[in-house]
């Protein structure tokens, strides 16, 4: 008697799971099989520009009801200020990639600039401070994730070649965000009051900063080089060589994190190619996993098989969602073309790509369609060419 006799049911689920299997092996196949060179990925890159296009450069308050309402409003402000400076970031990345589509960039680029610059995403964070951070940048709290987001999206705009609208903000913004930083005990400030200090939200201020002194004659450089020094030779971690994940006075050895050091590699690779390189290399052999699926750890001293991580998601086979994504961009910077099309294929696997319409999108980005514009961010992390200003 064979098995199919004896247990028809059985047969019955192990067929189904088969079948679904071999389904998701090709679907994988299919949208992974021209990844390698950013021509072959061409089609998908700007489908993938479309999709998200359309879904975030709308209105401000729709594109807050697009954040999951069980985030709280908090996070709700954050994620929007997150995907609008991340698709801003993809949009320049893919404008130098495909010159044709500069100056379309150069205007969903403005427009997500004013989304950002609106009284509803800059809610979350007056909330938490108790001002609003454009109304008081003569003051002394710090804002520093939100001014800097902001910061570093007109600066893009400027660099493919966008007015000169924006030049007053972008001086006011920079000028506040340095004067902040000197005056801070270790050229470091808080996100929110009482909290960590994150080195990945800090980068994004000095990311801002050495892009404004490239086009204006190196101004603000020497604050840049100060945080750099300093993030040399005080703040490295003595087993892993990494930045931590924060900074505080109440841990003598802060955690190093996959999410937060593949993010803080990414914004470095704007910054200091040298160093960038050298957190880099470190951050591969501490978290790169290669087995069953390629991707990056969260943990570089325990496992974690199925889990939760506030900072990462949801954790499987001890792979962090947001390390892996972020993971993509200093991945790409350097050319590392075999992880590269390793971590799509993972990216394809976990996200599930459907099409139509000449878009195209994850799955997972109708739960966080913040993902989405990360993922396009750091995918086409390529060095940057400035546009005659």
């Amino acid at each position: 008697m064979s098995f199919k006799t004896r247990h028809p049911k059985l047969f019955t689920v192990l067929t189904a799971i088969l079948a679904l299997i071999l389904i998701k092996a090709v679907w994988t196949w299919c949208f992974c099989s021209r990844n390698g060179t950013f021509e072959g990925e061409k089609k998908d890159i700007l489908e993938r520009r479309a999709y998200l296009i359309e879904r975030v450069v709308t209105t401000p308050d729709k594109l807050l009801e697009e954040m999951p309402s069980a985030i709280g409003p908090q996070f709700q402000g954050e994620w929007a200020l997150y995907t609008c400076s991340m698709l801003s970031a993809a949009l320049v990345n893919i404008s130098n990639l495909y010159p044709e589509t500069r100056e379309e960039s150069v205007e969903y680029i403005d427009s997500l600039i004013n989304i950002v610059l609106s009284p509803e995403i800059r809610q979350y964070d007056m909330e938490r401070w108790g001002e609003d951070p454009l109304e008081s940048l003569e003051g002394d709290n710090s804002h520093i994730s939100y001014l800097s987001h902001l910061a570093w999206m007109i600066c893009g705009y400027k660099y493919i070649g966008g007015e000169r609208k924006y030049d007053s903000l972008l001086h006011s913004l920079c000028r506040t965000m340095d004067r902040r930083i000197l005056q801070s005990e270790n050229l470091n400030l808080e996100t929110y009051p009482g909290e960590y200090v994150y080195i990945p939200d800090m980068l994004v201020a000095i990311v801002a900063l050495e892009n404004y002194s490239r086009i204006y004659n190196g101004k603000y450089s020497s604050t840049v080089r100060r945080w750099l020094d300093m993030a040399k030779s005080e703040w490295l971690d003595e087993k892993t060589g990494l930045l931590p994940a924060f900074l505080s006075d109440a841990w003598l050895n802060p955690p190093v994190k996959g999410s937060y050091s593949a993010l803080s590699c990414y914004y470095l690779t704007f910054i200091d190619e040298d160093f960038a390189r050298e957190q880099y290399d470190r951050f591969k052999e501490t978290f790169l996993k290669k087995f069953p699926v390629a991707g990056f750890k969260e943990y570089s001293n325990r496992g974690c098989l199925i889990g939760f991580d506030i900072d990462a998601g949801p954790l499987i086979f001890n792979l962090s969602p947001s390390g892996t994504a972020f993971g993509v961009g200093s991945v790409t910077y350097f050319n590392d073309s075999k992880i590269r099309r390793k971590l799509l294929k993972t990216a394809e696997i976990a996200g599930t790509t459907v099409s139509g319409k000449g878009k195209r999108h994850y799955l997972l980005a109708d739960i966080a369609l913040v993902g989405e514009a990360i993922m396009l961010a750091m995918r086409t992390n390529t060095q940057m060419q400035m546009y005659s200003l």
